[in-house]
């Protein structure tokens, strides 16, 4: 069986995916446009896709407006991830907080998601709270 081309598997240089991940964070909630644009431009490919529950961005632009949305929500809120980037065959998940201006956890979640071939995000999922337990 071959194994499943990934980025590195290719050989291709690529970015520390915890190091693209935390661009994305600091971009979401990155209240210049300006600002935020640049960021998002490093750590998303130009055709990626953030899938919230309560909106969607495509391509840089729509992340961006995405970001828009939730800051309106949420001003002078950031992002700070809340566990290891945990990354194979070009997937990954991770923790985040969502954290408020004196320092609260206003909301947590998890994400997972797909790198591109250059090691930018190409999907990103987004999870709001923890997983439910099974009742039994």
């Amino acid at each position: 069986m071959q194994p499943i081309p990934t980025p590195r598997a290719k050989g291709t240089p690529v970015p520390d995916p915890t190091a693209i991940v935390d661009l994305h964070l600091a971009a979401y909630a990155e209240p210049d446009r300006a600002r935020r644009e640049e960021l998002i431009a490093g750590a998303w490919a130009p055709d990626g896709r953030l899938l919230d529950p309560p909106l969607t961005g495509s391509g840089h632009a729509g992340i961006a407006d995405a970001a828009d949305a939730l800051l309106s929500q949420f001003p002078g809120h950031r992002f700070r991830r809340s566990s290891v980037v945990d990354e194979h065959h070009g997937e990954l998940r991770y923790g985040w907080d969502l954290i408020t201006p004196d320092g609260g956890v206003a909301l947590s979640g998890l994400d997972v998601g797909t790198l591109a071939d250059d090691g930018r995000l190409a999907r990103i999922t987004g999870f709001f709270g923890d997983l439910a337990s099974v009742e039994t």
